[in-house]
């Protein structure tokens, strides 16, 4: 499982070294996608193939499922992770969360997310300012 939250740098390579704790689970190869809230997510294999699999049988006749599969798929990349636990982000995915040397490596249970420092530090005030609505709609779903 993935949690917390973790200052790191993208080098003029465009490499990113993913936090020690999560290599192990991680695995060797990992796939970089698209998010939502214009952040990447990262996922290990296995995790990418339940995923994948799920977003696979969506129905294409709704123009909405459509482009939400593309975003996932057309813009996914799988790569290795180096003996550093390094993984390349590709140019088009920078440029998509607006990524620039300073990021947030988040980890949400079974992803991670990428974030640019400053849109992190952003959206996290303002999901703090709405903790109690956010309770209160997690509690009508049974959940908190």
């Amino acid at each position: 499982m993935f949690i917390g939250e973790y200052n790191h740098v993208i080098d003029p390579k465009k490499r990113l070294a993913l936090p020690s704790k999560f290599r192990r689970e991680l695995g060797k190869t990992v796939v970089v996608t698209r998010g939502l809230d214009q952040c990447l997510f990262v996922y290990p294999m296995n995790a990418w193939k339940d995923l994948a699999e799920k977003l696979g049988t969506m129905p294409i006749g709704e123009s909405s499922t459509r482009s939400f599969v593309r975003l996932m798929l057309a813009g996914a990349t799988d790569t290795n992770c180096d003996a550093q636990g390094r993984v390349i982000i590709p140019d088009y995915l920078k440029e998509y969360a607006g990524l620039g040397k300073n990021v947030i490596v988040a980890g949400l249970y079974n992803r991670l997310e990428i974030w640019d420092e400053n849109k992190w530090s952003a959206y996290k005030t303002k999901a703090e300012k709405d903790t109690d609505q956010i309770a209160e709609n997690l509690g009508q779903l049974g959940i908190y």
